[in-house]
């Protein structure tokens, strides 16, 4: 084997600038005229909430790192510096991309189906006097402009809130010359409004943005002086929680506290209007201390994941995709009892294509059960309004011992969980919150039962969370089993969870932050074996992030050792492949289509005897060393024989793939003339008559 060094800075692509990328993939899916068009105005919204979490968290953390004085980078070995002006280059040309998308393909076509979005200069007589008469009755009343002087400085500005800052000419009421105000838009206010049908062509749908409607009448905030111009603002802030592992004493109330200065973290990103003027901006970017590399002006509302909402206010099933019902296997729907139909095999279950219901019935089950004496569950996301929440709520009250270890780091989700913390104390359940300093992300259910004078365990492993409504969007994979071994592995899980304790030596499971690193770089070094013994050796892992230096150096050699490896990586990947003598034994592809993949799948041949293991976790070091997260083997043959199927269709899509080049730029996949193999589709289509 050549001497390399894997370590080399060429031989990583940098993580910021991956995930660009893979939001230039979603962004795709808007530009591609073979969607139905609200779901491409979906992808669109979508690609504009990603950039923004992106510069929160992200660029926020970055910026964060810069004052601190640390400039060191990543195995790529960009600087902290080099890295940032790469992202404002790349994101400057998304954003730019984002708006000629919707100017040139998404108004155009919304108006050949009847859909019309108005603004100042195309609002008819009629729609103008109505659009005044909503502002007056509906918008003015809630506005508070702001003059800025000395007296009045200026406002706080919310994280990610529409606002605009106004010049002005002429003397106030008491007589003062006024130049600058600030209008702050509340939340509360829709941002997309609907015209009623008198006031356009018949059969037509017209809608107006909210920041159209503002600008058209803002000269009616400000009487007796005379608006010169009016612009919209944005500023995204950094919205990473920080709970000190050290001096924190009460978890909940230090989250809640971190909450509240959420909306107002420091600034790292303004966005204004095209047509803002170099003064204007300059003052803002001073007022928010923030660079000229800060500054995105876009061509349209400053918040484009508003247009989302014509999805809901359009009622076109014709311009989205089929709906589909879910199946629910024949196993399931034969018997009632579900802990009958365990005891007779494992189920498998793989969302959106088969059905969440069975998740719910098994809690619903158990909680009813006079012999269920326990219930154990993590909870990472779940929902306001969860009937997963609503069974351990009734399990409690029904007097069951329920524990339920509740994720309040959930990034975005903290308020949310909060209160679902709250509701379950109130029903008599057990919350914890994990161990401070490591997120409890995975995604467990143990259900203790007594069966003829002896407990038994019941457990559902999954590889998503527990959110009724992403588990019919997202695809992820999820097990019933009773299997004796695993349940002693979760109880004693759980009680890490819960209690001080050893760590455990987990008979089937991997375990983050022990075991899991270890062990999937050990099953990677059998492969290298075996292929150094000339056996067949393959490696094939799907997931949503790979990041993880020794795991890619690990990967690195397999490939060189003359091991096959094809990864699924959704998102960020910093694994070159093709490298000639390095990683040409390997391939990278991504899936953007009409379901978020997210399942976890690590697929080992070892030597004809296929291990294959689902999980809660990325190939990232978050996920290996600062989160709690479970890897579960998958050992029944039927079932190792379906995901193994899934994979390959995976493999094959030559439609929605994306092609990972040595050079960091994804390219997308082609049939060259083959039949095309959407993967999705495919398992829309092999899932639609449940047989197990």
């Amino acid at each position: 084997m050549l001497d390399v060094n894997l370590k080399a800075p060429e031989h990583y692509i940098n993580r910021e600038l991956s995930f660009l990328n893979f939001n230039q993939r979603v962004l795709a899916q808007a530009h591609d005229e073979r969607l139905p068009l609200l779901e491409r105005i979906r992808f669109l919204g979508i690609s504009c909430s990603n950039l923004d979490e992106f510069f929160e968290i992200r660029v926020a953390s970055l910026k964060q790192r810069l004052e601190l004085g640390s400039i060191t980078g990543g195995p790529d070995g960009m600087t902290v510096p080099e890295q940032l002006v790469a992202i404002h280059e790349r994101a400057a040309a998304l954003v730019k991309d984002q708006y000629e998308l919707l100017h040139e393909l998404v108004f155009p076509d919304l108006a050949t189906q009847g859909i019309q979005f108005v603004n100042a200069k195309t609002l008819t007589p009629d729609q103008r006097k109505w659009v005044g008469d909503y502002f007056a009755k509906e918008v003015e009343p809630v506005l508070t402009p702001l003059g800025l002087d000395p007296a009045r400085p200026f406002p706080r500005i919310q994280n990610k809130s529409l606002n605009f800052i106004v010049r002005l000419s002429g003397k106030d009421a008491f007589g003062r010359d006024a130049e600058l105000a600030v209008v702050q838009v509340p939340r509360s206010l829709p941002r997309i409004i609907r015209l009623p049908p008198t006031t356009g062509e018949p059969g037509k749908t017209y809608f107006v943005f909210l920041s159209a409607v503002i600008s058209s009448f803002v000269a009616q905030l400000f009487s007796g002086m005379k608006v010169e111009g009016t612009w919209q603002f944005r500023v995204t802030r950094n919205s990473d929680l920080f709970v000190d592992d050290e001096e924190v004493d009460n978890l909940l109330r230090a989250i809640e506290g971190e909450l509240a200065q959420r909306r107002y973290g420091a600034a790292v990103r303004l966005e204004t209007s095209i047509d803002c003027p170099e003064d204007i901006t300059n003052f803002l970017l001073r007022h928010f201390a923030l660079k000229r590399d800060d500054l995105y002006q876009v061509n349209g509302p400053v918040n484009l994941n508003r247009l989302m909402a014509i999805y809901d206010l359009v009622d076109r099933p014709d311009l989205k995709f089929p709906p589909f019902t879910p199946c629910i296997p024949k196993r399931l729907v034969a018997k009632e009892d579900i802990f009958a139909v365990m005891r007779e095999g494992e189920i498998l279950l793989h969302h959106p294509f088969e059905a969440f219901a069975p998740v719910i019935d098994f809690l619903r089950q158990a909680a009813a059960d006079p012999d269920v004496l326990a219930i154990k569950q993590t909870l990472y996301r779940t929902g306001p309004q969860s009937p997963v929440v609503d069974a351990l709520v009734d399990a409690a009250r029904a007097g069951k011992e329920v524990t339920v270890i509740i994720e309040l780091m959930a990034r975005f989700d903290e308020a949310a969980n909060i209160q679902l913390a709250t509701r379950l104390q109130e029903a008599g359940a057990h919350v914890m919150y994990g161990v401070v300093g490591y997120k409890t992300h995975a995604k467990l259910i143990m259900v203790v039962r007594r069966e003829r004078g002896k407990l038994r365990r019941y457990c559902h492993c999954g590889t998503g969370n527990y959110h009724p409504n992403t588990a019919r969007v997202y695809t992820d994979y999820g097990l019933f089993t009773c299997d004796e071994a695993v349940g002693e592995d979760l109880h004693e899980l759980f009680l890490q969870l819960t209690s001080p304790t050893r760590v455990a030596s987990m008979q089937k499971i991997l375990q983050s932050p022990f075991t899991l690193h270890e062990g999937l770089l050990e099953k990677t070094r059998r492969e290298i074996a075996f292929a150094r013994e000339g056996k067949p050796a393959r490696i094939i892992a799907k997931m949503n992030a790979l990041i993880e230096p020794q795991i890619i150096q690990t990967l690195y050699s397999a490939a060189m050792a003359g091991v096959k490896v094809d990864l699924i990586v959704r998102g960020i990947c910093a694994l070159r492949p093709g490298l000639p003598g390095i990683s040409e034994n390997i391939t990278v592809r991504s899936v953007i289509g009409r379901f978020l993949e997210h399942s976890r799948v690590y697929y080992f041949h070892n030597d004809g005897s296929p291990e294959i293991f689902c999980a809660s976790a990325d190939w990232m070091e978050r996920n290996f060393f600062r989160r709690i997260e479970v890897c579960f083997p998958i050992e029944r043959k039927q079932h190792r024989d379906r995901i193994v199927e899934d994979l390959q269709t995976y493999l094959a899509d030559n439609e929605q793939a994306w092609v990972l080049r040595p050079d960091g730029q994804y390219e997308r996949a082609n049939a060259n003339g083959a039949p095309t193999v959407v993967a999705q589709q495919v398992l829309l289509q092999r899932y639609s008559d449940c047989n197990e």
